[in-house]
């Protein structure tokens, strides 16, 4: 299985991002799926999930601001977010929910205040 997130960079406070992650080697459209961040210093922690049935929940921190989808046609997930804050600074992995899949590289979100 591959998980290859992209789509981070530097942006300034109540900028918008959107990440993809590309997938392989895994049947897309039978697994729940994931986003991850991991702040400076901190453990990773879910942002957002969304099921097979395309059923979406977020963290608090990030309701109404970020919108995770999915293309079961192209095997990837997306997470648009929206009026960024300087702590959502973070790299930012998918995976598939509850899983031991190793996790990819993921990609750098910076947030400049």
């Amino acid at each position: 299985v591959q998980l290859q997130a992209s789509g981070g960079g530097l942006v300034q406070a109540g900028d918008s991002l959107r990440l993809s992650c590309a997938t392989s080697g895994l049947i897309f459209r039978l697994n729940d799926m994931a986003w991850y961040r991991q702040a400076p210093g901190s453990q990773r922690e879910t942002v957002a999930g969304i099921t097979s049935g395309g059923s979406t929940n977020y963290a608090d921190s990030v309701k109404g601001r970020f919108t995770i989808s999915r293309d079961n046609a192209k095997n990837t997930v997306y997470l648009q977010m929206n009026s960024l804050k300087p702590e959502d600074t973070g790299v930012y992995y998918c995976n598939v929910r509850k899983s031991s899949i190793p996790w990819g590289q993921g990609t750098l979100v910076t947030i400049s205040s």
